[in-house]
């Protein structure tokens, strides 16, 4: 039923939103430098990788500088960037994940290789289910630039701090998995991301 879900919902997603996929592309190309997509490879279900897509919101090359975003107002990061960040609008393209099968709408947020080889036996539990577009952690950790913005060393506060809470929220939601359940995380979100 879940499948099911992911793929009427995603392509009804991606038909209904293709205005607003035009109108963010635009914004992009005159905005700054470079194409209009962005993909990175991230860890999925059984431990694949797979490439994640988003609306690129970083300079061009920006990721040699880092993984981590730090603060609302990171350098690296576009005006326009700044803009869909806030509101999660450079997600939109996953739906895109969604449809293929690699992502679904609710599980753990993938995360990049570099990070999941620091996972415990116990945290590896995450990659037993398909990656989401939003979680309880999303939602607990929906400013998370801003918490890394305030840390001496932002990615030690990642590493130690933000990555192992996060992946705590991940075992809760593989216990709780449910319909009812994904149905609460989905209007949380959106609620949440329209109250910014």
């Amino acid at each position: 039923m879940k499948r099911l879900f992911d793929i009427l919902f995603s392509f009804s997603a991606i038909v209904f939103l293709l205005p607003v996929y035009f109108v963010i592309s635009l914004f992009i190309v005159f905005d700054s430098k470079g194409g209009v997509f962005y993909k990175q490879m991230r860890v999925g279900k059984n431990n694949m990788d797979f490439g994640l897509f988003k609306f690129r919101t970083m300079r061009k090359d920006a990721h040699k500088q880092g993984l981590l975003t730090v603060g609302g107002r990171d350098p690296r990061i576009t005006n326009v960037g700044y803009f869909l960040r806030k509101y999660k609008l450079d997600e939109l393209p996953q739906f895109i994940n969604i449809l293929n099968g690699d992502m679904s709408f609710v599980g753990p947020r993938p995360e990049v290789r570099k990070y999941v080889e620091m996972y415990s036996k116990e945290q590896m539990l995450v990659l037993s289910v398909k990656p989401g577009l939003t979680d309880y952690a999303s939602i607990e950790y929906m400013d998370e630039n801003d918490l890394l913005a305030q840390a001496a060393d932002p990615e030690k506060a990642y590493i130690e701090d933000i990555m192992p809470a996060k992946l705590l929220h991940n075992m809760r939601y593989i216990k709780d998995q449910c319909f009812i359940t994904d149905m609460k995380i989905i209007f949380h979100t959106l609620s949440k991301i329209l109250s910014r």
